[in-house]
């Protein structure tokens, strides 16, 4: 190996060392599919819910009538917190059998910082749609949930891959539609949560895990 191979050898080691220190690069492709069909199955889970909560029995008769929001609030908070629980169980799982095939740390300080700058926007879109729900405006809770996701990814896609960011770009646009288009909210949720993050994964997969 001559002089000038081996400086640009040494300067790639550099650059990988660099990168390995300052990117979170133990998120997997297959974690972005596997929360997306958690949230296509939620997302239909959903649908029958609330369309159980436009028809109303009555001991003799028979309404269609919607019910009140609180009948099926309660249903649709638990789904929530479930699809939730599975994503992120799903994302931890795969993330970890990646960093261990590559021999990355999947807790360092990177993962702190890029934990912190995730979990600020999305705690702080919790709050918001609990006062939401708590003043009976649950037409905007699909918009609210995908532009703070978005606005969370974009905050921490610094920290990983550049995709992470443009999937939050796409999540703000979707919430944005979802907030001036409120009957479709389940639907933008859908794509958001669902088709976004399933083309995210594959993306992922195949760019850098083939």
């Amino acid at each position: 190996m001559d002089t000038n191979s081996k400086k640009i050898q040494d300067l790639k080691e550099i650059k990988d060392m660099m990168e390995r220190s300052s990117r979170f690069l133990s998120l997997s492709g297959l974690s972005g599919i596997s929360a997306g069909i958690i949230a296509l199955i939620g997302a239909v889970i959903a649908y029958f819910i609330m369309d159980m909560g436009k028809i109303e029995y009555h001991p003799y008769f028979y309404l269609l009538q919607p019910l009140p929001f609180e009948r099926i609030l309660f249903p649709l908070l638990i789904l929530g917190i479930s699809v939730v629980i599975l994503a992120l169980g799903s994302a931890l799982f795969f993330s970890w059998r990646k960093a261990r095939k590559h021999d990355l740390s999947l807790w360092n300080h990177t993962t702190r910082r890029l934990l912190s700058h995730l979990f600020i926007p999305l705690i702080t879109g919790v709050f918001f749609i609990l006062i939401l729900i708590d003043r009976n405006d649950e037409t905007l809770v699909a918009s609210a949930t995908l532009i703070f996701y978005g606005l969370a990814l974009v905050n921490a896609g610094k920290y990983t891959f550049g995709e992470i960011h443009y999937l939050g770009i796409s999540e703000i646009i979707l919430g944005i539609l979802a907030g001036i288009f409120v009957h479709y909210g389940l639907i933008f949720w859908t794509i958001g949560f669902g088709v976004l993050h399933i083309l995210y994964g594959f993306v992922m997969y195949y760019r850098y895990e083939r």
